[in-house]
């Protein structure tokens, strides 16, 4: 092994947030700072620091710590980590700095949470990934007005007339609450990948299902089905069939945005990308299953009227899970409508102080004569304390 290498594992990270809504954005934000070290280590916030900085989450604590432990780029968790990271923390847990996205987290009294870890030059960026963010999560949800389960050209569209609601002035919005167009790529794929396979004599375990809006629930369910093998796959349906089956507005979450939640879970080897919804006997043989896995969970029969699972019952390869967990897609959907003012209210306010911040970093720049083109392209948070992004792959 190279001493760069060796080098590179001393490299003690940091990372911290509320972790709300665990998406494949914040996965893929992990993932970035993993590779700037060689241990991250991942603060989260308590219910009772988010609610008083940001408004109530949607999930507890509790909920949130098991999620970020089930991202595989995560080494460790500190449970109730400060608000404000501080150079206390860095030093508490050995970290030599702090990474998170290029966008800007404030407290209630509209202060960078990060300040002071950019002050002492501990602090590094990554890129955020475009088209996905927890505030556009939760307005999909509170609007229910998704036509990207719709097959065609319009397949991976998500619809934006939360714009109107959910926000300020449409043409004026928060540059990091704002949401485009997801654009899946095979890069995304690819640096999300472990990229093995199985090795000879592995246990092969096969489940399926739509892992929509991915949370603790789907979580332990996977937990308890890689502990069945040794290799474990997850077939995802597409959006017009989860539509199908699970029937309004359903997916949350468009196809390759579930590809990618559910590759960045540590229990998952592989994901088959539009898998069939009944489970064949090519596909058995194909990939060479050994155990097919479904929850306690209602089993809808196929477009056909029969069983999705009739093969490897025959086969006597299927196998029920309890993962006792009862969390389901629908019951987020519903906690978020039960709070549906608060939530609105929540990314009202988070949109307006980061309007703010913006609104005042543009009149710094209108109000400075510039130097060069180095100076008037600027990244945002260095004029306001942060350093230059690091050159890693989105």
């Amino acid at each position: 092994m190279s001493q760069d290498n060796d080098k590179k594992k001393q490299v003690r990270v940091w990372c911290d947030g509320c972790y709300d809504m665990v998406h494949f954005g914040h996965a893929n934000s992990l993932r970035q700072a993993k590779a700037l070290g060689g241990y991250l280590i991942v603060g989260v916030h308590t219910d009772e620091e988010i609610s008083k900085h940001k408004g109530p989450p949607v999930f507890s604590q509790q909920e949130r710590y098991k999620m970020v432990r089930g991202i595989k780029w995560v080494d460790e968790v500190v449970e109730g980590a400060p608000y404000v990271t501080t150079l206390d923390t860095l030093d508490r847990y050995g970290c030599d700095f702090c990474v998170h996205g290029d966008d800007i987290t404030m407290t209630a009294d509209g202060v960078d949470t990060y300040h002071l870890v950019k002050s002492a030059g501990r602090y590094k960026e990554v890129s955020r990934t475009a088209g996905v963010s927890t505030t556009d999560v939760v307005g999909r949800m509170l609007l229910l007005t998704r036509e990207h389960f719709r097959q065609g050209e319009r397949e991976y569209e998500v619809s934006r007339e939360s714009s109107s609601t959910m926000g300020l002035d449409s043409t004026a919005r928060s540059p990091w609450t704002r949401c485009s167009q997801f654009l899946p790529t095979t890069s995304k794929i690819i640096h999300f990948s472990d990229g093995k396979e199985p090795k000879p004599g592995d246990k092969i375990v096969y489940v399926a299902g739509a892992f929509d809006v991915f949370h603790v629930g789907h979580l332990d369910f996977l937990e308890q089905a890689r502990k069945l093998g040794d290799f474990l796959i997850v077939g995802l349906h597409t959006d017009p069939v989860v539509n199908r089956y699970k029937g309004s507005n359903y997916p949350i979450m468009n196809l390759h945005e579930r590809v990618l939640s559910v590759l960045a879970c540590k229990y998952v080897s592989e994901v088959v990308i539009g898998a069939p919804y009944a489970v064949t006997k090519d596909l058995m043989e194909h990939f060479k299953v050994d155990v097919v896995c479904h929850g306690k969970t209602h089993i809808s029969p196929d477009i056909d009227g029969r069983d999705p699972y009739l093969e490897p019952k025959a086969q006597g390869k299927f196998v029920t899970i309890d993962s006792q967990n009862d969390m389901t897609t629908e019951k987020i959907v519903n906690r978020i409508i039960m709070h549906r003012l608060e939530y609105e209210e929540r990314n009202r306010n988070k949109e307006k102080k980061e309007l703010a911040a913006y609104e005042a970093h543009m009149k710094n720049i209108q109000s400075k004569v510039p130097c060069s083109n180095h100076c008037s392209n600027s990244k945002l948070n260095s004029s306001i304390g942060g350093s230059q992004p690091t050159n890693v792959s989105n």
